[in-house]
């Protein structure tokens, strides 16, 4: 979307539910919707189950003694595999049992913005918004001031919107650019509303649009200058003493001051009571904080929940927004009018009163034409997260959600609470800037939480990689209701991991924190008994369970192929009637997840890869968190926070674009994947070769569906053979990933017989 229309900070926008002339007060402010095709659905879905019945009856089958007799060629393998093969089987029908309650409870909702703007244009709530940064190498200050931006163009009030950055790095790179976007904010601002830009990012903006009018280039050339002067100052890795002299902050910074070692900083950039903080045109522009709260080495700081709950409670000094939203530094706002659609949920008067937060979908602005690393999963978006959202429990994911204050807070909901509808901002404009700076930083000290409930009843929840989620369940066992909104223009974007390594890095973060949660006293089946319903509780396990589904993964991906090598069968031969319930549940989901992929937004080569990826991550970020979560569970290590790079050489980026998967390291994620592609593409060779010299055709009918399974092993590892031995670039496997991955595939071969 380019320029074109008025400026105005009122209901203009996209309306997620539609326009209308006139709004009926009785009309709700948002209506909900339910997926098509729920009645058919299920009926498959009891064909499915049948089939995995009848599975699992094979298998005990197979592994119940039969005395006597002369043993057939199918019964040659040793017990052990075919208990394995029974509990791994077993693993992936509970699973899929899981995930289908969300499946039959799929609901979208609309919002209707012009309805909220007729009857509470002067009534809305102060909104203030948390913007988190960790690391100024890893998160650059142009990247995380362009969030900012973004946020700070908002159509709405001015006057009712704070911005808040919270910067874990304390970096004075950081401040200073947050220090020149508040400069530039005078400009862009006003050119945002004035030609109704979209997106509001302005790197963003200026990398899709080719406008070449004056007004267009002059303020192209004001962001590059400032965009230098920031890049310039972060080369140096030292803000010089003209720029120190320009604002009061800096004197903050001294030789003593380092990322894990600083005071509190709290600095009001723009005060929005000023009268005198105003654009360029005199408009008033928004509250603008930097903080960086206290970190000493010998006080834990919790990640990024402990940064959340100091702008919590700083927040409430200064400006006391009702409504909280809280975005990554690199997850830039895509639409102008989310905040207004976000309130028709808060501010319905029929069910607005029982609504804690508003969850989007996480979208990224970087994804590849078939997204290689599959990071826009469509179907968890569209389907999944709905179909949680659908028993009013959706998921809080740590960005792109907005939140009733009081809930973040602590309280609990009652059916007497009302909210409060005339929820204006209660802002100390008694006290000067000086005095809330002052004031704020005791709020964000290392020892205020102590003896308090923070991190427990209050804010977010500690002592967990994905805080997250377990906050979200925390405050839906408090009463309150959750709505997850998907609208038609992405609410906000981000920047998706651009090498195999960072995204399995992230996934193993995010699977083993859920799995933590699982084996914690916040499992939802234990903690969310009674409090939220059935269907949402297991909805909430499709991830929490990630973890375990690296186990029956690996037993596929191991010992099918090295017995097909062995000749020793493991499934039903095709002639057999106990082949069909294998080949109906394979084929029938398998089709399904292509036509739901597919009507969901994917193409072929989309879905494809996400088979892939599901593979990858299965076999090694899912396992590594699986064997970090036991070992926590005995105590023998701490939880750790993991942040990922959003910088990249040109390079890497050039072979990302190409859809060239990135390797280049070697690590341990690595050697498993080599390991794995090379056992079965061995495995396959090797039956292969030996059915036809021997040309037994007994044998192809025992072992066709191993033969299938390493089939699909290898088409789906094409892009690591490659990677291995063909490949001659930076990104390609080192020789010492291939030549351990060759030693550890040759040691199954050769061990294989001796069990």
């Amino acid at each position: 979307m380019g320029r074109g229309g008025s400026r105005g900070g009122g209901g203009g926008g996209s309306g997620g539910g539609g326009r209308e002339e006139a709004a009926d007060p009785l009309q709700p402010l948002f209506e909900t919707k339910e997926a098509k095709g729920r009645a058919a659905y299920k009926l498959f879905a009891g064909t499915i189950m049948v089939g995995i019945c009848l599975i699992w009856l094979y298998r005990i089958v197979q592994v119940i003694p039969r005395g006597g007799g002369d043993h057939d060629y199918d019964q040659e393998g040793r017990s052990w595999a075919r208990i394995g093969m029974f509990m791994a089987e077993l693993g992936f029908g509970f699973y899929w049992i899981i995930t289908q309650p969300v499946r039959f409870n799929v609901r979208y909702r609309l919002p209707f913005i012009d309805r909220l703007s007729s009857r509470y244009e002067d009534k809305l709530p102060g909104v203030d918004i948390f913007v988190c940064t960790a690391d100024p190498v890893m998160e650059p200050p142009t990247l995380v001031i362009n969030t900012v931006l973004s946020v700070m163009s908002y159509n709405y009030p001015p006057e009712k919107l704070s911005v808040y950055l919270s910067d874990d790095g304390g970096s004075e790179s950081t401040f200073y650019a947050l220090l020149e976007a508040s400069h530039f904010s005078k400009y862009w601002i006003p050119f945002c509303k004035k030609f109704n830009v979209e997106p509001r990012n302005p790197e963003a903006y200026f990398a899709q649009e080719t406008y070449h009018d004056q007004e267009w280039l002059a303020i192209k050339i004001k962001y590059e200058e400032m965009k230098n002067r920031i890049e310039s100052a972060a080369a140096q890795e030292r803000i010089s003493q003209e720029i120190r002299d320009q604002h009061k902050g800096f004197s903050e910074w001294n030789d003593k001051v380092t990322k894990q070692n600083h005071q509190s900083i709290v600095q009001i950039i723009i005060d929005g009571r000023d009268t005198k903080a105003v654009d360029k045109e005199g408009c008033q522009l928004p509250t603008l904080v930097y903080m960086a709260r206290e970190k000493r080495p010998e006080w834990p700081h919790n990640f990024k929940a402990g940064a959340m709950n100091s702008l919590i409670r700083v927040s409430s000094e200064i400006s006391n927004g009702s409504i909280i939203l809280n975005v990554d530094c690199d997850m830039y706002a895509n639409n102008a009018d989310s905040i207004r659609e976000a309130l028709c949920f808060f501010m319905d008067e029929k069910r607005g009163h029982e609504i804690a937060f508003v969850q989007h979908p996480q979208h990224y602005n970087n994804i590849t034409q078939n997204d290689l690393y599959s990071n826009n999963n469509h179907v968890v978006n569209q389907v999944e997260l709905a179909g949680i959202g659908g028993y009013y429990a959706a998921l809080y994911c740590g960005t792109g959600c907005f939140h009733r204050r009081e809930s973040l807070s602590g309280r609990k909901y009652c059916k007497d609470y009302r909210g409060n509808k005339d929820i204006e901002a209660n802002k100390n404009f008694e006290k000067k800037v000086n005095e809330l700076e002052e004031v704020s930083k005791v709020l964000a000290n290392c020892s205020y939480e102590t003896d308090t409930q923070w991190g427990k009843e209050m804010g977010l929840v500690y002592g967990c990689a994905v805080e997250d989620i377990v906050t979200g369940l925390t405050i839906q066992c408090r009463g309150w209701k959750s709505m997850y909104y998907n609208p038609e223009r992405k609410a906000f974007l981000g920047v998706a991991p651009t090498t195999l390594d960072i995204a399995l890095v992230q996934f193993k973060r995010w699977s083993e924190g859920m799995f933590q949660i699982f084996f914690s006293k916040y499992c939802p089946f234990i903690y969310g008994n009674g409090k939220i319903k059935l269907g949402a509780q297991m909805g909430y396990c499709i991830y929490l369970l990630w973890a375990t589904l690296s186990l029956p993964i690996l037993y596929y991906v191991i010992v099918p192929p090295l017995y097909l090598l062995h000749g020793i069968s493991l499934f039903p031969k095709v002639s057999s009637l106990w082949f069909i319930p294998f080949a109906y549940v394979f084929i029938a989901k398998s089709v399904f997840s292509l036509i739901e992929a597919l009507n969901c937004g994917s193409t072929i080569k989309i879905w494809w890869n996400l088979q892939r990826m599901w593979m990858i991550r299965r076999t090694t970020a899912f396992l590594f968190a699986f064997i970090d979560v036991i070992i926590k569970q005995l105590g023998l290590s701490q939880t750790a926070f993991v942040l990922t790079s959003k910088v990249i050489t040109e390079d890497v980026s050039k072979r990302y674009e190409q859809e060239i998967m990135e390797f280049g390291s070697s690590s341990i994620m690595f050697t498993m994947l080599g390991t794995f592609a090379i056992l079965n593409l061995s495995c396959l060779v090797g039956a292969t070769f030996k059915m036809v010299v021997l040309q037994d055709c007994g044998a192809l009918e025992n072992l066709i569906s191993q033969i299938f399974l390493c089939g699909m092993m290898v088409l789906i590892n094409f892009p690591i053979y490659e990677a291995m031995f063909f490949r001659k670039d930076k990104g390609c496997l080192p020789f010492t990933v291939m030549f351990k991955s060759l030693v550890l595939a040759s040691l199954a071969c050769l061990i294989m017989p001796m069990i």
